[in-house]
């Protein structure tokens, strides 16, 4: 073997090595970083100093029992206790944790148990924390964070998942499931997004312009202002607007099953609609006054969008080695 081959060609003649062409690779790694970067900062924000008082637990977990079956509602409120007993300690667990499962996941060697730690994290937090994102409510809508942020960090655990041998497909999410499977994921995702905007409550003639006028309080300013405009076009009757929405996230739902030219287009038009939710909808997380917990479910919905983006190439599979997945 030539000592000048590249680093493709040497690894093809290794025995048991991987060789993939186009950008599968390389963009699955890049969008497992993302993740290790929301998750350092989701820690970050749980080092503020409004979580480490009574209130975190009073005002933003407790809360989230309400409207939930009695079951669901009394486990939230146990926890809230707990929390509420003590906040210092508790919460600097929850801190640390959140910390180091993104530092693991930016490290390749502990990539796999880091990933396996934020699936089970995510559901406790999902259902202790966000009260399972409050889709029993009956209002939820992807506008206000719906399923839970949280949710979809354990839906990119398993679409970024490291595999041991390389699976033929066209995008990132692909591989650790195959095609067929993250299709479906797709499909429930933006499928269920749209669903939620046609439940009788969200189609109330004031329900969009009650969810969107209260944000106008957030800041920096010029946000406040954006949102504020928005919610003034369903001052008189937001349903056509909702019901619009709903059309465009079931577009884009379907769309996943197009060939790989239009099924660009709709990945384009998902991220689009990230970030619409985010900014609308979610005021950027609010991350300006102090009790934020996580940026919410719009850079989330934009790495799963990007994951799905197909490459011109598909990958070769060939046995990896021990050591070099990614």
């Amino acid at each position: 073997m030539s000592q000048f081959a590249s680093v493709p060609e040497r690894l093809a003649e290794e025995p048991g090595a991987e060789v993939v062409l186009g950008f599968t690779t390389d963009t699955r790694r890049w969008l497992q970083l993302a993740l290790a970067a929301l998750w350092v900062f989701d820690g970050l924000l749980q080092f503020q100093t409004y979580m480490f008082t009574k209130a975190f637990a009073t005002q933003i977990l407790a809360p989230n029992a309400a409207g939930n079956p009695t079951w669901i509602a009394d486990s939230i409120l146990w926890t809230a206790r707990v929390v509420e007993t003590n906040p210092v300690l508790t919460n600097t667990v929850f801190a640390t944790l959140q910390l180091a499962i993104g530092l693991a996941i930016a490290w390749r060697r502990s990539l796999r148990t880091a990933l396996a730690v934020s699936i089970a994290w995510s559901l406790i937090v999902w259902w202790f924390g966000e009260g399972l994102g409050g889709l029993l409510l009956g209002h939820a809508s992807a506008l206000d964070g719906a399923p839970g942020g949280v949710l979809l960090y354990l839906v990119l655990a398993i679409l970024l998942w490291p595999t041991t041998e390389s699976t033929v497909g066209t995008f990132v999410a692909s591989r650790p499931v195959g095609p067929v499977a993250a299709k479906i994921i797709w499909i429930v995702l933006w499928g269920g997004l749209a669903a939620l905007n046609l439940q009788p409550a969200n189609l109330k003639p004031g329900a969009l312009h009650s969810m969107l006028s209260g944000m106008g309080t957030v800041r920096p300013t010029w946000l406040a202002a954006l949102i504020e405009s928005f919610a003034a076009l369903s001052a008189q009757d937001g349903t056509p607007l909702t019901i619009i929405g709903a059309v465009i996230l079931f577009l884009v739902a379907l769309g996943i099953l197009l060939p790989p030219r239009w099924m660009r287009v709709t990945v384009a038009a998902a991220v689009a609609v990230s970030v619409f939710i985010w900014v609308i909808g979610e005021a950027i997380g609010a991350p300006f006054g102090g009790q934020s917990t996580d940026p919410n479910s719009g850079p989330l919905l934009t790495l799963i969008a990007i994951a799905y983006w197909p490459a011109r190439k598909p990958t070769i599979p060939v046995p990896l080695r021990a050591g070099v997945t990614a």
